[in-house]
């Protein structure tokens, strides 16, 4: 099908209305043939609550009484805009079916996973915290809390940690559990354990969130669901049983969703993610993403220093002092190696 040819009109009143969203886009094309412009409400702007393929749904900013949903509405991607997610600010203008989403605002934040293939792309955008929630089953382990702390520091999102299902906290597994809790809480982390099946500790955890945007992150089975929906009792979210045989959690969720908090904030809820790709970052970032390396890094007698076998080693003199825990180190080199088997 051959492309429409605008005027010169329209072309500039298309990139009037991207330099007023304020988005990054190169110069958008009509929305879709069977949207014409003349049918389409004036442009308002919106948050992105979920995307569907080539649609997503959007909330109105503002909200009007003679909308028929007032809460969402399903929209159009016109043509030749940036990948659109979930938690993007958008200028959009509504129809008498479907809306159509003209630009995107630039994001202050975007939280990246791999896909089927491999490739980094990005799930959630706009976020403060990214909720790293892990449960005594799945038993947690450090490597993969500490993947989840580089990435989002590397984005420069302020990460913290839930300790779910402490329910199921027992003499077996007591120590480990708080041994590895209390470990990031020494690092600065901000730390909540709590039990979506007991109750315990959710109003810590709703007043927290209660003035930001938060993305739940973690392995499936750990229970990202069944917190939310004891946040607020109204979203309705699948809950998967764990797998006996393997103790892995089954999927559940297959699109990222922004939810609100009866209590105040927003939530992210994203596919389950057992690993965490940080491939795309060079070591000299994955060592910046380790908080307590920070202040030894550039310090060591050789500016290329691998941290490995050569003398002088400001980040190796730091963990026999016992300025950084043996176990990080080690949880560092193993990120390194994983990423060499990777290329």
């Amino acid at each position: 099908m051959t492309k429409r040819h605008l005027t010169k009109q329209q072309r500039r009143r298309i990139e009037l209305n991207q330099a007023k969203a304020g988005g990054q886009i190169n110069t958008p094309q009509e929305a879709g043939e069977h949207l014409s412009s003349t049918a389409l409400g004036p442009e308002q702007s919106g948050r992105v609550i979920t995307r569907y393929g080539t649609q997503v749904d959007v909330e109105p900013d503002q909200q009007t009484d003679n909308q028929a949903d007032k809460h969402i509405r399903r929209c159009h991607l016109r043509a030749n805009l940036p990948t659109i997610i979930t938690g993007d600010h958008v200028t959009w203008q509504d129809g008498d079916t479907r809306g159509v989403v003209i630009a995107r605002h630039p994001r202050s934040s975007e939280l990246c996973r791999p896909d089927n293939r491999g490739k980094l792309r990005p799930v959630a955008s706009n976020i403060d915290r990214i909720a790293i929630v892990i449960a005594p089953y799945p038993e947690p382990h450090a490597n993969l809390i500490d993947r989840y702390l580089v990435a989002a520091e590397h984005q420069g999102i302020q990460p913290m940690l839930i300790l779910n299902k402490t329910e199921l906290i027992d003499e077996s597994n007591r120590l480990f559990l708080e041994a590895l809790f209390d470990s990031y809480a020494k690092l600065g982390y901000d730390c909540l354990q709590v039990s979506a099946h007991t109750n315990e500790g959710m109003d810590s955890l709703a007043n927290y969130l209660k003035t930001l945007t938060s993305v739940f992150v973690g392995q499936s089975g750990v229970g990202k669901s069944s917190l939310l929906n004891t946040l607020s009792p109204e979203i309705n979210i699948a809950v998967g049983a764990l797998s006996v045989a393997k103790a892995k959690g089954t999927h559940t969720t297959t699109t990222s969703r922004l939810f609100h908090l009866p209590s105040g904030g927003d939530v992210i809820d994203s596919p389950g993610i057992r690993e965490f790709g940080l491939w795309h970052l060079e070591p000299e970032s994955i060592a910046q993403g380790f908080i307590e390396f920070r202040p030894f890094l550039g310090h060591c007698k050789f500016r290329d220093c691998k941290h490995s076998q050569e003398p002088e080693c400001a980040l190796r003199k730091a963990v026999e002092d016992g300025a950084i825990g043996e176990e990080r180190f080690d949880s560092y080199w193993h990120i390194l190696h994983s990423l060499e088997q990777d290329q």
